[in-house]
């Protein structure tokens, strides 16, 4: 684990250190995985924070004693009773494999769990595929998201129950 990290709900005000954290880390972690061409395209739609999802008390945020955030994830209800889907889950590309985003998903489960929900889903990149599969889910299918009309982005459909 990283130094001592605070995962809380999200705010209105997080909104641009978002950004900023989803600009910076997306490149680097997912450049292994996608084509350059894919990267064009879809990471000026991925990598901005979706203000509905920061409101929606189930929105979490990874930060250090200095404020600095270097994480973040949720969980909306799905259209199933008892479903949710994971959301815009992100370690900084600096904070890999410190147990920051094993910090966040933890709190997702409990706050999920607490609130009735009984399966998880999520679309991960290809990259987090050995994250969520250590974290309980498995990957059913592999699709094309459609980021906007004509934009689409390769993804993993995957599940977990709680």
């Amino acid at each position: 684990m990283t130094d001592v990290i605070t995962i809380r709900c999200s705010e209105p005000y997080d909104l641009a250190p978002l950004d900023e954290l989803f600009a910076r880390s997306y490149p680097k972690l997912l450049k292994a995985d996608y084509a350059p061409s894919v990267l064009v395209t879809a990471l000026p739609l991925i990598s901005k924070a979706q203000p509905a999802l920061l409101r929606s008390g189930t929105y979490y945020v990874a930060e250090t004693a200095d404020g600095t955030l270097i994480g973040a994830g949720g969980w909306t209800r799905g259209r199933r009773r008892g479903s949710a889907d994971i959301r815009h889950v992100i370690t900084d590309a600096s904070q890999v494999r410190r147990g920051v985003g094993r910090a966040i998903v933890a709190r997702v489960f409990e706050e999920a769990r607490a609130a009735g929900v009984t399966a998880l889903q999520c679309k991960s990149t290809r990259t987090a595929v050995p994250f969520y599969e250590a974290m309980g889910f498995k990957a059913l299918d592999a699709f094309e998201m459609e980021l906007r009309p004509g934009i689409h982005f390769p993804a993993i459909q995957m599940h977990r129950s709680l």
